[in-house]
C-alpha cells in the first residue's frame, strides 16, 4: 500500500531530548547529595519518562514512597527547562521539510504526556507544522496498545497499513504490530547496547532520519 503518512515517536527518535531530561534527573541528585551521573548512562533510559529515569537515578520503583516526590522534583524542573539543550536529530530537519515539499503528512506519537509535549514542540517550532500530535494521555492507553497509532490514522483520516511508524523503543515496535503499521527502527535514538533488534519483526531500520527517504523509495 502507498505511504501516505509518516509518523514519529518523540524522544529518541524525533528530537534528543536526553540531556534536558539528564540535567533534571541530575538535579534532583545534587539536591540529595549525589553526584552527577553521565550522559551517556542516562541516556538509554531518556524514553522511558520518570521512572525510567528515577530507576536509574535513585534505584526505586514507583511502589517506593519517596518516589512521588521525588518525580515531582524532577519533572518541575523539566517544565522549567523542557528545551534548553534539546535539538532535533541531524538529518532530522531536512526531512520534514522534504515531507512537507512532498505533501506527504507527518505527525508524532509519544508516550510523552501533553502537557510537556506541546511546549516542547512549540519551543522547537514544530507544534503548528505537524498533521498530527497524538501524546502519552491523549488516549486511555498509551503504547505498547495501539489505540495512539490507531488514533493519529483517525485523524489523518488514512489505514494503518497506509502509515509508518519511527521509533526507538519496543514499545513503539509493539504498538505497530498491534495496530497493523509498517514499523522501521531508529537505530540512532535511546536504543540499549545489547537490544536484539533481529527479535522486532520490524519492516527495516534507519541509522540516520534521511535513510527513511530510502525505504519510500
Amino acid at each position: 500500500m502507498q505511504t501516505k503518512a509518516i509518523l514519529l515517536d518523540l524522544d529518541g527518535t524525533f528530537a534528543d531530548t536526553a540531556p534536558d531530561l539528564a540535567a533534571a534527573l541530575n538535579h534532583v541528585r545534587a539536591l540529595h547529595d549525589l553526584p552527577p551521573l553521565a550522559l551517556e548512562i542516562i541516556r538509554p533510559y531518556a524514553s522511558h519518562g520518570s521512572v525510567g529515569l528515577l530507576q536509574i537515578g535513585f534505584n526505586i520503583t514507583p511502589d517506593v514512597p519517596q518516589f512521588a516526590a521525588l518525580r515531582d522534583t524532577l519533572l518541575n524542573y523539566y517544565t522549567a527547562h523542557i528545551c534548553d539543550h534539546t535539538t532535533l536529530f541531524p538529518g532530522m530537519a531536512q526531512l520534514i521539510a522534504h515531507l512537507e515539499n512532498n505533501n506527504l503528512p507527518w505527525g508524532i506519537v509519544t508516550n510523552k504526556p501533553h502537557r510537556f509535549t506541546l511546549p516542547l514542540m512549540r519551543a522547537l517550532s514544530m507544534a503548528t507544522r505537524t498533521a498530527c500530535l497524538v501524546s502519552g494521555d491523549t488516549c486511555a492507553r498509551a503504547k505498547p496498545y495501539p489505540d495512539p497509532l490507531l488514533h493519529a490514522c483517525e485523524l489523518l483520516n488514512i489505514a494503518p497499513e497506509a502509515a509508518v511508524y519511527l521509533g526507538d523503543d519496543k514499545r513503539d515496535m509493539e504498538a505497530s504490530r498491534a495496530a497493523n503499521m509498517p514499523f522501521l527502527v531508529a537505530r540512532y535514538g535511546y536504543l540499549p547496547a545489547h537490544e536484539d533488534l533481529s527479535t522486532w519483526q520490524a519492516q527495516g531500520s534507519i541509522n540516520n532520519p534521511l535513510e527513511l527517504l530510502d525505504y519510500l523509495g
